[in-house]
């Protein structure tokens, strides 16, 4: 455990441990004056109890799943492993992000107004699951940290990453940033482990990025995080958000930028995404283009600037492989205990059969659910109660 700082909250009458710049434990400061008197710090912050335990940034209740607490790091999307069926495989240890993008496709952010549970996952469990289908897919995969947020806010970056780096099988280690949290340190760290950091930036005008981010943004901070990454072993990708009658005249100076400063070296320096509104993200006043449009538009940028910028899988080696074994079908029916929240209102987390599924129900963790499997596609499980 790593006690950054401790406070007193006067509005909570509170007893606040904020460890590794991530989770925040707080403690009735009643309950905390009589346990210091027989118990050491670190036991009442670890042990103590009553107690809540948010995340420090989104101040949602924070879930910690370890090896102990027997919950599976397959068929969530929020955290573990997910298995898309190539030799590239997604791993997420934290949800929680410090921006609250316009157009972000999860609803994340302190400003979120559906999700309600954030998790941050033990290192060397995650680790442990990202063995165990690696070894199952065979010789070649990339590791790609991202996740429901911004991954970097991970506490125990490091220690995945040297986890993961002992795989025999990974070849490839990615990660996607919104760079804001990075510094020259951070990554002469990150180098001794990543291949590769997809930097998310949309915009070249401050204001136009601060809108954008849901932040005040810091421009100049993220572009001198660019340009070290690309002096760096690192391979740096910088991935804009195109969205239609904001940052138009943005992602040209984007594209300049990042050939500018050498970004991809060994892979395509740019990945421009499409503005798409996803049903539980937050939704941007515009039209968005069509795929025809954006393509075209692409295609234009291209014999410009003499760079590839519509990509397939083929560009970063991702081919197929066989998926993981799936144990549960649709349609089926179970009963099983909620283990704990889901991320929004009215979810519930059960374990079934070696895999955790999402529930839609108002059962309390505790209390047991009877429910239907409605989807199982890329091994993430979702259920809807039954009565």
């Amino acid at each position: 455990m790593c006690l950054l700082r401790d406070y007193f909250d006067k509005n909570t009458n509170e007893k606040v441990f904020i460890i590794k710049n991530f989770i925040e434990v707080r403690i009735p400061f009643k309950y905390f004056r009589r346990l210091e008197r027989k118990y050491n710090v670190e036991y009442i912050v670890s042990m103590g109890e009553p107690r809540r335990v948010l995340s420090h940034i989104t101040k949602r209740n924070l879930e910690i799943i370890t090896r102990e607490s027997g919950i599976p790091l397959l068929g969530n999307p929020a955290f573990g492993v997910i298995d898309r069926g190539t030799n590239l495989l997604q791993v997420r240890g934290v949800t929680g992000c410090n921006f609250c993008c316009a157009f972000c496709s999860v609803d994340e952010g302190r400003c979120s107004k559906s999700r309600v549970t954030d998790y941050v996952v033990e290192p060397t469990y995650l680790a442990e699951w990202v063995r165990k289908l690696a070894e199952f897919k065979g010789d070649g995969i990339e590791v790609h940290i991202d996740g429901q947020g911004e991954p970097t806010l991970y506490p125990y970056m490091e220690e995945l990453l040297e986890e993961v780096r002992r795989i025999k099988e990974v070849k490839v280690i990615s990660m996607q940033t919104n760079g804001s949290l990075l510094n020259e340190e951070k990554i002469e760290m990150l180098e001794n482990y990543i291949d590769r950091i997809n930097l998310s930036l949309s915009s070249m005008d401050r204001k136009t990025a601060s809108f954008l981010a849901g932040v005040k943004y810091p421009l100049n901070r993220i572009l001198d995080n660019a340009r070290i990454i690309a002096e760096s072993k690192i391979d740096l990708l910088i991935a804009p958000v195109w969205v239609p009658g904001y940052n138009d005249k943005d992602i040209e100076k984007i594209v300049k930028f990042a050939l500018e400063i050498g970004a991809g070296k060994k892979w395509p320096p740019l990945g421009i995404q499409k503005y798409i509104p996803y049903k539980y993200g937050r939704k941007v006043r515009t039209k968005p283009m069509s795929f025809h449009q954006f393509y075209s538009k692409l295609r234009e940028l291209e014999k410009e600037y003499e760079v590839k910028l519509i990509l397939k899988p083929e560009d970063f080696g991702i081919e197929k492989r066989k998926k993981y074994p799936s144990p549960i079908k649709k349609g089926e029916k179970f009963r099983a205990r909620v283990v704990i929240p889901g991320r929004m209102r009215n979810e519930g987390i059960a374990v079934i059969r070696g895999r955790t599924v999402t529930i839609r129900t108002k059962k309390r963790v505790g209390e047991y659910v009877s429910f239907v499997i409605t989807r199982t596609h890329d091994g993430i499980y979702l259920g809807e109660e039954v009565k």
